[in-house]
């Protein structure tokens, strides 16, 4: 490992300071898979660390090399159909003496996080990890991703143009489905479709923020589209028949939202 540490001399001190990169390895609002072994060796090359947010990546992607290419990773278990409430931070051994804690008391996990781990929550993200990490667990990825594409291909066949945001095909999360509704408002649209159906104008992380998503902004969107756009979420166990309803609904609401004169100025 390249040396992840870098002297400044302010004065008469010599400080030391690490430069971290920080990347999310998957995209929570339009899915994109970041080339995570190439980003590592840009970050390794300059001398820093590289961190990886993964919390949506046990879905996304085979994680088996990732350990390898990043400093510090990080993991959601509700995000990989684990127990809320706890996650992992992967750590390299090189830095785990330099890294400085945030709860100090009874020392536990070598000092870096003091506080009585969960057992019940730790064997749940274990064994969500055993599932994601099986020998079918390509195939179901394949599957989720046939089914996304399907979903998609549905909803373009309705009489109300749409778009996809962010990468086609393998370069996204084979869950996500963020569409753009043409003219629509994607509030309006929510609304219209609680309670049956759940989904979102951007990430849990921004919920409750009224701007536009600054995900679908930095890709180019204006504000109007994309306060046009909506994140679907599908899953493991979605099937052809909840794909079916989910198409129906979003059917139903936008004819409702058209009859009402509710569509944007054109």
């Amino acid at each position: 490992m390249r040396s992840i540490i870098t002297g400044l001399q302010v004065g008469n001190t010599c400080c030391w300071y690490h430069l971290v990169v920080s990347v999310m390895a998957v995209n929570n609002e339009i899915g994109t898979i970041q080339d995570i072994g190439r980003i590592s060796e840009l970050v390794r090359g300059y001398g820093a660390v590289l961190h990886c947010d993964a919390a949506q990546a046990p879905l996304a992607m085979n994680m088996g090399s990732m350990a390898s290419q990043t400093d510090m990773l990080s993991l959601s278990a509700h995000k990989m159909y684990g127990p809320k409430g706890i996650g992992a931070l992967y750590i390299a051994r090189e830095l785990q003496d330099q890294i400085e804690p945030l709860i100090y008391g009874g020392g536990q996990q070598n000092g870096l996080r003091s506080g009585t781990v969960p057992v019940p929550l730790c064997v749940g993200m274990g064994a969500a990890a055993d599932i994601l990490t099986a020998a079918d667990a390509g195939k179901k990825r394949a599957q989720l991703c046939c089914r996304r594409d399907t979903f998609v291909a549905m909803l373009k066949r309705l009489p109300w143009p749409i778009a996809l945001n962010g990468p086609q095909g393998q370069a996204r999360h084979p869950g996500n489905a963020n569409i753009r509704f043409v003219d629509f408002s994607a509030e309006d649209i929510l609304s219209a479709l609680q309670p049956h159906l759940a989904a979102s104008t951007g990430s849990a992380c921004t919920s409750g923020i009224p701007e536009p998503s600054h995900v679908l902004r930095a890709i180019g969107l204006s504000g109007e589209e994309a306060e046009s756009s909506i994140r679907f979420s599908l899953g493991f166990d979605t099937t052809d028949a909840d794909l079916e309803e989910a198409v129906r609904l979003i059917a139903e609401a936008l004819t409702r939202l058209a009859r009402a004169g509710l569509l944007r100025a054109v």
